[in-house]
């Protein structure tokens, strides 16, 4: 698949997610990182491969706002380039630097989801100190494994926890073979990637980021 190819797809996917969302008012979230997940993560390297997000065939990584290092040493070469007062980067170093700063930059990322995660598991604590823990949401999945579903929940749906399979009773609950459902092994309802579901906060382990939930509609 070319890039262009794969970029047609991936528009046409994300047209399917917009019709459903307002067909159906909900699963925005869930249905869009799904197709972004598909995606292949992009990466630093030496050579000149171009940007597939951007259908350009040259691409250099010298204006992004958020300056990271690759930044500089696009900059330091382009200085090199047109001043003449610096030496440039040496190709091997250029070289070890991408897989490097790859590596680098996800793991930045990781440390930021681990972040918001704590400080909202604090926000949270605090919101269900004036709810009271027996307070129903709304929510979305957004996520699912075998243990049970990620929901958001809240205001915008700006919190997330996990609601265990154990919880959920009635049924004994199976991860589907693509990942985006569980099945009820014995009355075939299913919990879907995108679905609307009601929870309540069971538990906020803040300095871990975790939250669990139980179902709400039960309370129903």
């Amino acid at each position: 698949m070319t890039p262009q190819q794969a970029a047609d797809v991936v528009g046409e996917a994300s047209q399917l997610v917009e019709q459903w969302v307002q067909a159906h008012g909900h699963g925005r979230r869930a249905l869009t990182s799904l197709v972004l997940r598909s995606l292949k993560q992009a990466y630093y390297d030496h050579r000149n491969i171009g940007h597939a997000g951007l259908q350009s065939p040259r691409y250099c990584h010298f204006t992004s706002p958020i300056r990271r290092y690759p930044d500089l040493i696009c900059h330091r070469a382009l200085l090199s380039a047109i001043a003449g007062d610096m030496p440039a980067p040496e190709a091997s170093f250029v070289v070890a630097a991408g897989p490097l700063t790859s590596s680098r930059e996800r793991e930045a990322m990781a440390i930021e989801r681990d972040a918001d995660d704590l400080a909202l598991c604090f926000l949270l604590e605090r919101s269900m100190l004036e709810l009271g823990w027996d307070a129903v949401f709304e929510g979305e999945v957004t996520g699912l494994i075998g243990a049970g579903a990620f929901i958001a929940f809240g205001p915008d749906l700006v919190f997330e926890g996990m609601l265990p399979v154990r919880r959920i009773r009635g049924d004994w609950w199976e991860l589907g073979e693509e990942g985006t459902m569980l099945l009820g092994a014995h009355t075939g309802a299913t919990i879907r990637l995108g679905d609307p579901v009601k929870v309540r906060v069971a538990r906020v382990d803040a300095p871990r980021g975790r939250v669990d939930l139980l179902p709400g509609w039960e309370e129903d």
